[in-house]
Order: structure tokens, then sequence, then C-alpha cells
């Protein structure tokens, strides 16, 4: 049987040339026109980009998405009579660079530090060392538990929350996202890597954030609706000694007008902690699809009721 693919990402021409390299026999690499929407039985595509062309699909066999978030494919309404695969298992390396990155830049005053070389200042501080810090993980899927290793490298205690507690060997303590309330308290550093579900929206509202520490630093860096911004904006504002550090918005991009933006101790990136990569993102299509020739089941399967 032959296979007609189409590709709806903003790198198409790479994605092009990684495809033509690659071993995929039976498989016809469609053009860009309005009618391969219609023909192809595969997308390799963007979840944001494939959404609204969804229903104009006649013969969609399987969709590989580029990215790990698919929310855009997994609302209420839209159609679920497909496969639908994600991007897992590259992602935990560049979470844990960007995390530690701005972590230990923090600890260590590196800001403070190159204020007082531009103004020729001698000025010892007193860093904060991340040994016996505890680390809070709010998940504890394969991008939690890679940071989760390398902030034992760093003798730090790392504590992770899942939906039914259930065990992972990176962590020395496990529990219930129920168990926030306990668990924000007792946080040197937390990290949001929650995909967006309906048990996981909200979640760090006014209420929790109260429940910070003054010094605390927090990441989001899983799916911009887990955060109330709006609460976040107020929580920083009165709390000038905690630091949030956001990567991810319910709004992409985040609009200008919003407050947070104007917060000193807020740093803001646009959604670039952990990249897909174009040459990983086909080395997982062509292991797939390879699995799919095969009559095999397909790595990295979506739940749609779950949503990841």
């Amino acid at each position: 049987m032959r296979h007609k693919l189409l590709l709806l990402t903003r790198e198409n021409s790479r994605y092009r040339q990684l495809l033509a390299a690659s071993p995929l026999p039976g498989l016809t690499l469609l053009g860009d026109d309005p009618l391969s929407i219609q023909e192809a039985d595969i997308w390799l595509a963007e979840p944001a980009l494939a959404a609204p062309l969804l229903a104009h699909a006649r013969d969609l066999r399987w969709l590989q998405s580029t990215f790990a978030g698919v929310d855009a494919l997994t609302k209420p309404r839209q159609r679920r009579d497909y496969q639908l695969t994600n991007i897992r298992g590259i992602f935990g390396p560049l979470m844990s660079e960007y995390l530690f990155g701005y972590l230990l830049a923090h600890q260590r005053e590196h800001l403070r530090y190159k204020s007082q070389q531009q103004l020729r200042q001698w000025l010892p501080g007193s860093y904060k060392t991340l040994q016996g810090q505890t680390l809070l993980l709010l998940g504890t899927g394969s991008i939690a538990r890679h940071i989760a290793q390398t902030a034992k490298h760093f003798g730090m205690r790392v504590v992770g929350l899942n939906r039914s507690a259930t065990q992972v060997p990176e962590f020395d303590e496990i529990a219930t996202l129920d168990a926030l309330p306990q668990y924000l308290p007792q946080a040197d550093a937390i990290a949001s890597l929650l995909p967006s579900t309906p048990e996981t929206r909200g979640r760090l509202n006014a209420i929790m954030l109260a429940l910070l520490k003054p010094d605390a630093v927090l990441f989001n860096l899983g799916r911009g609706d887990v955060l109330d911004l709006d609460a976040l904006n107020l929580q920083l504002a009165a709390n000038p000694e905690q630091q949030a550090i956001l990567d991810v918005f319910n709004q992409e991009p985040l609009p200008a007008e919003h407050p947070i933006w104007e917060r000193t101790n807020a740093t803001i990136t646009p959604h670039i902690a952990a990249p897909s990569f174009p040459e990983q993102v086909v080395d997982i299509f062509t292991a797939n699809y390879h699995k799919l020739l095969a009559g095999q089941p397909l790595a990295h399967r979506v739940d749609f009721e779950r949503g990841y």
C-alpha cells in the first residue's frame, strides 16, 4: 500500500530535505496545495497549523505532531478518527539546560556581578548553593525525570507530583497533585511540566501562589494554562524576592500590554526552552512509519481523552 504525506510546518523546505534522505518506502511527499489536504493519509504537522484543516481531510489515517504539546488537536469538538502521535523523549536535556541555566544564574547572582563590573566595583556577595535545596516538579514524565537526575548532581532534594503518586526512581519523594498545597511551602524552586488537561488547568492559581516561599523561583515550562498569569503578576509585585521564569503562556505571543512584562522579577522567553529540531522529529517519524508498515503500534500515541 502506498501512502501520501502532507507537511504542515513552518520549516517545510528543511523537512523535505530530511525526508528525501530517509528510508521511507512507499511514501509520496505531496505538495503544499489545498488538494493535498484531501489526498494525504499521513500528516507531519504542527498542531496549530493542522487543527483548522482537519475537517477537510478525507483520508487521514495518522498525524505525527512535530511538537510534544497537541492541545489544539485534542479539544472536544475536534475529530478523533485517526491516530495521533507526538514527540517525546528528546526534550529532557534541553529543558534541563534551560532550567538550570536560569536557576544557577539566579543563585550565583550573575546579573549583580555584571552590573558591578560596569561600575568597576569589587563587592563580593552571598550567593546560595543548590545543595540541600528542594526542587518541586509538577509532572514526573521523561522531561521531569531528566531534570530530577540533573538536580541530584547538584545535591538537591527532588519531589515530584503526578496524578496517582506513581513512584519514579529519580525522585526522593512522590505525591499526588492534590498534595500541592503541602509541598509548595517547602520548595525553593518549582517547575511546572504539566500537560493541559481539565485536571491541570489553573492549578497554579492565586491561592497556590500565596504559599510560595518568600524567595522561591517558579518555572512554567509545560503548558501556559496551568498558571494564572494575572495572579502571578500580583504575586510578584507584592513579593519582589520571588522570581518567575516563564516560557509558555495561555496566549502566544504574550500580548504586549500584559503587565507581567514590566515585572523585574519575571523572565519571559518566547517558548524556546526545548524546541523540536527537524532532524530529531524526522527520526521519530521514520521509526513510526516503519511501525505503520509492519502493522505495529505507533510510538508516542496520544490519548484524546487525556490530551497527552
